[in-house]
């Protein structure tokens, strides 16, 4: 995959290109916004996005707000940033980026971050063979999931939410893309939809350290299926 990264800071900048390509991606970085919209107007191959928010000739906010107008929302967006102001994070969710990651950038979770976005964007419609996922095995085309070889009863709701974090480990789902992908609607922020379907399929599919897994979530920003290493599986 071609990933462009925009970052003016000269060390981050080498870190990030050092990040893709170690994860077997191709990397072209930018340091101004108007060099990278300039790319994104040619011809070009890019996967995936990196949009630093500061930087010296106009916001990362400015550029992703240019990319959704002009190239719609094809190409996912994560946002690399030092701000950690959650309503800052929500309005560049609602802007259009896919996912967002702090500085200090973190390799492994950068590249996780990376892996999951690009999984969901190029191959969710089309995956339908079994798989695990931490001590979970999933069937998706006989609607199956089994925790540690016993198989968990779900209504076909709680199945398709399931299914979506349990493919898509890391990668973080606003309320809207949950309504959307699961139900196919809007769903008024005032109803208990999601927040009850979440609630049964963390009771039922026990998705907690033990399992290798920690369901996270903020209401505003949305909610990420973390895999957890060993060490923090059992120190839970």
């Amino acid at each position: 995959m071609h990933i462009a990264s925009l970052e003016d800071d000269p060390a981050q900048r080498e870190l990030i290109e050092s990040i893709v390509t170690q994860a077997g991606h191709r990397c072209s970085a930018y340091s101004k916004g108007r060099d990278f919209i300039a790319a994104l107007v040619k011809p070009n191959d890019f996967s995936l996005l990196l949009i630093d928010w500061e930087l010296p000739d106009i916001t990362g906010f400015d550029v992703l707000r240019w990319v959704r107008s002009n190239l719609g929302h094809q190409i996912p967006v994560i946002f690399v940033t030092n701000r950690t102001e959650e309503t800052d994070l929500v309005s560049a969710l609602h802007a259009g980026a896919d996912d967002y990651v702090m500085k200090p950038v973190r390799r492994a979770e950068l590249q996780a971050r990376i892996h999951a976005l690009l999984r969901r964007t190029t191959t969710l419609p089309v995956q339908e063979a079994p798989f695990h996922c931490a001590a979970y095995f999933v069937d998706p085309g006989n609607g199956v999931i089994e925790l540690n070889g016993k198989q968990v009863e779900l209504a076909p709701k709680e199945f398709e939410l399931a299914l979506l974090f349990l493919r898509n480990p890391g990668q973080l789902f606003s309320r809207d893309v949950l309504s959307s992908s699961v139900w196919n609607r809007d769903i008024p922020a005032t109803s208990r939809t999601i927040d009850t379907h979440l609630s049964n399929i963390r009771r039922k599919l026990e998705l907690k350290p033990q399992n290798g897994v920690r369901l996270t979530a903020s209401y505003a920003l949305g909610y990420r299926l973390e895999l957890l290493n060993e060490d923090e599986s059992a120190s839970k």
